[in-house]
């Protein structure tokens, strides 16, 4: 066994591997750019060393300074994680020239599988069914718009390397196609340093499962079942889950075999996994396979018990599997959501910051249900345009689906996070959408259920009545809070009944609370509107950002921040600011007016932190509703902005190369 590896990666990866190997009894080396100093993963190693400045290009995928750092530490081997250089076959290549041990597969399975063109040709061959397409490189748009039309719309151009989700269009249409081959070019080269890409036949209502496998040098090929991923926004997986709930015993049992077959078919070595395309009649086509650890790996790991990062490392010191298919066996139900920095209520747009707080849910085994969360942050960590906006991976394992669920449900809303913009409020929204809890799923998912974005989950009559309960509550606790203060005169004599009115969000509602509890926890019987009357009883204070108590005997958990005169109530993805009033106040009230939002209509804002990376408009240039102004890039993936109506241009203030910051000023309209 090795007595030192290298990991060469970040975040919360090269944290997962720092850990294994720590439990295994090996030091570990981390390595860091510039950007990275004080990160978590280059606290938790035994020893790390800079490799650069924050770029990747110029760090985190410099295999020289990489392979450098190995020799100067003394690292036996290097693991690549996933994303940078994972699936490099260049860089396996250079630390076996070097004597360092690659923790992954061979090289001739990295270029056979890491580069998606020959991967399904390999595949083809190797009689795995594949989707059809264009296995060639594609040299130029005029060639991209030739090849979509013979094929037929819809088209997927995707770049031949990496993955991710980067360098990946849909296109409908020839306008689409060139646009999206320029784009999947650009985005692949600024990622993977390879701008090749290739078109295939874009399968809809289709849905993403993968099967895992395991490998050794001695023969010995099994796979750990699968995994769908079919919850994706832009190509990137959001949610993903174990096993599948489309997948039957004999779809499962077949694409487990195909993806054996095809390991053995390019002698593979190490964990590694098969990914497939599956239509609503369960027919399945070979999309990539991915030659080294995927991000979802931990819903395999919590459904079959077995720990991929620790067997990719025996396996690379040599050491024999010990296990048969037989031996596979896949227990309860795991769902892993993916918390980004990002901002939801404005499309998903990356977001950027210092981590003010970070507070995840308490991890470990309750009752029947295991709470796991893999991240490679903690409070004050710093968010970074550089760099995937991941900020960790919560997972939840329990004996059902539906229990899985609501496990994750729960621990979503007890997962704090402030100093970014976060998809928490999304996700937990997503954990009660019908669709999702039913398993009727699709890679478009997202796109066809918030086809204009997320503006918080729906509020249906039982969210009403909890959100209520949980604000009055809050409310109630302040006010006990402000007469207990000394010679301070009550608001009211005595804790008997009183009406009160609610404002949540715009509503305005009648609240008869009585039989309030003076001491700790606070207790109440509420009657919200007509609806019956609630008992609430919480240990809430002011100043705690977690509202945990109970409603009518059920277990909740919520979020609550002080917004001026309000608070923000935050549960299952709904948010409203609410606060309590006398009636009388409440007349007033109702007379405020609203504010309206400032017009800015004649101007262009970056809406997320990013670099430019062009502007294709000039100063005078009369332009149409739908055509591109400029394109920046966040987060290693170019977003383009178009105009929202026809315009005329009549100064821009940025460059390409310039770094913005969120509502920078980019162009001005006539």
């Amino acid at each position: 066994m090795f007595r030192k590896i290298l990991v060469a990666n970040r975040g919360e990866i090269a944290c997962r591997i720092i850990r294994a190997a720590r439990g295994m009894g090996i030091a570990t080396v981390a390595v860091y750019s510039d950007a990275d100093r004080g990160a978590l993963h280059v606290e938790m190693a035994d020893e790390a060393v800079g490799i650069g400045p924050p770029p990747a290009a110029a760090s985190y995928l410099a295999i020289e300074r990489i392979v450098d750092a190995c020799r100067r530490m003394g690292a036996e081997a290097a693991h690549p994680g996933y994303g940078f250089l994972s699936e490099n076959a260049a860089f396996a290549r250079a630390l076996t020239e070097a004597g360092i041990v690659f923790i992954g597969p061979p090289v001739a399975a990295i270029e056979a599988m890491g580069d998606k063109i020959e991967s399904k040709r390999f595949a083809a061959r190797a009689g795995v069914r594949t989707v059809p397409g264009h296995l060639g490189v594609v040299a130029h748009a005029d060639e991209a718009a030739s090849i979509a039309r013979d094929i037929g719309y819809p088209v997927m151009i995707k770049a031949s390397a990496g993955g991710g989700g980067k360098g990946m269009r849909v296109a409908f249409s020839e306008g689409e196609a060139r646009q999206g081959f320029q784009l999947a070019r650009s985005e692949a080269r600024s990622a993977f340093g390879d701008d090749r890409v290739f078109i295939e036949k874009f399968i809809e209502e289709p849905r993403h499962i993968e099967i895992q496998m395991l490998s050794d040098s001695f023969g010995n090929v099994i796979h750990l079942g699968e995994r769908e991923c079919s919850i994706q926004r832009r190509n990137q997986k959001v949610v993903e889950e174990a096993p599948s709930p489309f997948l039957d015993e004999a779809t499962r049992a077949e694409m487990g075999a195909q993806a054996v077959a095809l390991a053995r078919a390019v002698g593979y070595q190490s964990a590694g996994t098969v990914e497939f395309i599956v239509d609503r009649n369960r027919d399945f086509y070979f999309l990539e396979m991915n030659t080294r650890l995927q991000v979802e790996h931990p819903v395999t790991e919590l459904v079959t018990g077995f720990d991929l990062v620790e067997a990719m490392i025996r396996i690379a010191a040599g050491e024999e599997l010990g296990l048969t298919q037989a031996d596979v066996r896949m227990t309860g139900w795991a769902v892993e959501s993916r918390i980004y920095a990002e901002d939801p209520y404005r499309n998903f747009l990356p977001s950027v910051g210092r981590l003010t707080r970070y507070r995840p849910p308490p991890e470990g085994r309750f009752g029947e249900v295991t709470i796991r969360n893999d991240a490679g942050v903690a409070e004050g960590s710093e968010i970074s345009v550089f760099y995937d906006p991941m900020i960790a991976k919560l997972c939840a394992h329990a004996p059902s689906r539906a229990a899985a669920i609501d496990a994750m449900a729960d621990a979503l809303d007890a997962f704090t996070i402030d100093g970014v913009r976060h998809n928490i409020a999304f996700l937990a929204a997503l954990m009660a959408h019908p669709r999702w809890r039913e398993g009727r799923l699709s890679t478009s998912f997202i796109a066809d259920e918030y086809p204009d974005g997320f503006a918080g989950a729906e509020m249906g009559a039982a969210d009403r009545a909890m959100l209520a309960a949980i604000a009055v509550s809050v409310g109630l606790a302040e006010r006990r809070r402000m007469e207990s203060v000394a010679e301070r005169l009550p608001s009211r004599p005595g804790a008997g009944p009183a009406q009160l009115v609610l404002a949540l969000g715009r509503e305005r509602i009648r609240v008869s609370v009585a039989a309030i509890g003076l001491n700790s926890p606070l207790s109440a019987e509420l009657s919200i509107g007509a609806d019956a009357a609630l008992q609430v009883e919480t240990e809430w204070r002011p100043g705690d950002r977690l509202w945990r108590g109970t409603v009518d005997g059920t277990d909740v958990v919520a979020h609550i921040q002080r917004r001026g005169h309000a608070w923000q109530v935050e549960w299952r993805g709904i948010t409203r600011l609410a606060y309590l009033l006398s009636p009388a106040a409440a007349e007033f009230n109702a007379l405020m007016p609203e504010k309206s939002p400032a017009d800015q209509s004649k101007a262009l804002l970056c809406p997320m932190p990013g670099l430019v990376v062009s502007i294709v408009v000039a100063e005078g240039q009369k332009v149409a509703a739908g055509e591109t102004l400029a394109i920046v890039e966040a987060m290693k993936m170019e977003n383009v902005l178009r105009a929202e109506r026809d315009v005329t241009v009549s100064r821009i203030v940025v460059k390409p190369g310039d770094s913005l910051a969120v509502d920078a000023l980019i162009m001005e309209f006539a």
